[in-house]
């Protein structure tokens, strides 16, 4: 095989490759022989058919595959010989027309161009000073939890008078929604109860009940909020139809025993225990947040290699892509309104390029630590996601499987937490108590904070299990919410 380096620039290399004709040849009658020994043909006995009957017959097709196989084996021979770590597929393109001949092979030329990874050296993770801002939760905020549980809790104590609904008392109602005289899904409730002037429902639905009494029917115009989470609904004007059936008023909201075990606790101390677990574990979680931005943004500042240039094209193209739908649908982050298409596009492929940097510098950390994602990881992993799509969980398993992609966008993130984890382990971190308001990061763009590794391929997009359903309706009180 003759190999000839035609391009060496930064980190792009071309190869012009030959595979000589004699090799290609070689080969060829090695497999028309094995087809000789197994082929039956009329007239000859098993295994002695004449080799040029076979090549007459086979020539064409099998040095068709030879040459095919060829291509591949010169193609990772020439990555591999010079020791190159390619960043992404290498592009491979026959050089003129091949000459596929049943009575004589030629010469396999073709050209082999890619971009390799940079030199990438880690920085002393033991010298790297990081501050965890860390928070407790309350008492008193374990308390207002409680209560704001019991509240929901609370009987509702029939009220018998013959007058209208006041400000906090409960109605419960039938109702049906429409647009424009149409009813639309998800518009219409059966005996459900809404605290007039409660919270949890869209502005003048609540409201617009006041002083209504059981047996009164009552018209209600109301707007959706443009941020509605339905997107069919989003600030259109609507009108509901309103039947009150009872009225009644909250209980008192009583944080005791009896409370706790009509939620399913032995005691009112172990839903406490719970619920502090709970608001503590968000805590933490606020607080690895925070530090993982503040280590990116260490580490960005220490990456100051080159990135290849298709894996950055690949992660420019996806996140300019989400930029557009937002554009399209109205969702321009305050920054960028304003801003002209060529100054946009040159941020976020500066961002895209940050993430790929950031990404290739965690792989390098963690493949000098061997950090591994386990079977077992990846499993339970895998078992999270089928969990989000609820009747479905076969058919996401089964995806999983078939798509090797699939598998590597969730074990992406599990190698991403275990480097930061490691990372974290060697830096000198302080720890500093702070109140819970002060965990808060600020706002970011999620595509300037998450980094791109290098093991999963930067022009796939995250692939989402196909949908056999449609997402379920919610129900006519979440619908009015």
């Amino acid at each position: 095989m003759q190999v000839t380096e035609t391009l060496s620039e930064g980190l792009r290399r071309a190869f012009s490759v030959v595979v000589p004709a004699a090799e290609i040849e070689t080969k060829t009658r090695a497999k028309l022989a094995e087809i000789g020994r197994t082929i039956r043909l009329p007239g000859f006995r098993p295994g002695k058919v004449p080799v040029n009957l076979v090549r007459q017959r086979y020539g064409a097709s099998v040095m068709a595959e030879v040459m095919q196989e060829a291509l591949n084996t010169a193609a990772d021979q020439v990555i591999e010989e010079r020791n190159l770590r390619p960043a992404g597929q290498p592009r491979i393109a026959l050089t003129g027309e091949p000459k596929i001949d049943r009575a004589q092979a030629a010469d396999l030329a073709f050209s082999v161009e890619l971009e390799i990874l940079p030199e990438i050296t880690p920085p002393d993770l033991a010298a790297l000073s990081l501050t965890r801002l860390r928070s407790e939760v309350a008492a008193e905020k374990i308390d207002e939890t409680l209560t704001g549980l019991a509240s929901q809790q609370r009987d509702i104590i029939a009220i018998e008078e013959d007058r209208g609904a006041e400000t906090g008392e409960v109605l419960t109602v039938d109702f049906v929604g429409s647009i424009d005289g149409v009813p639309f899904e998800g518009g219409a409730g059966t005996d459900t109860k809404v605290e007039i002037g409660g919270q949890g429902f869209i502005p003048g639905f609540s409201e617009g009940m006041l002083g209504m009494k059981p047996g009164e029917t009552r018209d209600i115009d109301v707007t959706f909020p443009e941020s509605y989470q339905t997107e069919a609904l989003a600030g259109k004007a609507a009108s509901f139809k309103i039947t009150a059936k009872a009225l009644g008023k909250p209980g008192e909201a009583v944080v005791d025993d009896a409370f706790a075990t009509k939620l399913g606790f032995e005691s009112l101390e172990k839903l406490r225990e719970m619920v502090a677990g709970q608001m503590q574990r968000e805590l933490d979680q606020m607080s690895r947040l925070r530090i993982k931005r503040e280590l990116l943004d260490v580490l960005a500042e220490k990456a100051d290699f080159p990135a290849p240039q298709n894996l950055v094209e690949a992660e420019f193209a996806a996140i300019w892509q989400r930029v557009e739908q937002d554009m399209q649908s109205g969702e321009v982050d305050d920054e960028d309104r304003g801003k002209d298409t060529d100054t946009l596009r040159a941020e976020y492929r500066g961002i895209a390029d940050r993430r790929v940097r950031l990404g290739l510098l965690l792989s390098e950390i963690g493949r000098v630590a061997n950090i591994q994602v386990s079977q077992a990881e990846l499993t339970q992993a895998l078992r999270q996601e089928a969990a989000r799509y609820p009747g479905q969980e076969m058919q996401v398993v089964e995806f999983f499987r078939k798509t090797p992609q699939a598998i590597e966008q969730l074990r992406g993130p599990l190698f991403e937490d275990k480097v930061v984890d490691y990372i974290l382990e060697m830096a000198k971190v302080e720890d500093r108590v702070v109140a819970p308001e002060d965990l808060a990061l600020p706002p970011a763009d999620a595509a300037a904070e998450s980094p791109k590794l290098s093991f999963a391929p930067a022009d796939e997009a995250e692939p989402e299990p196909e949908q056999t359903q449609a997402e379920p309706a919610q129900d006519a009180g979440d619908e009015a919410a």
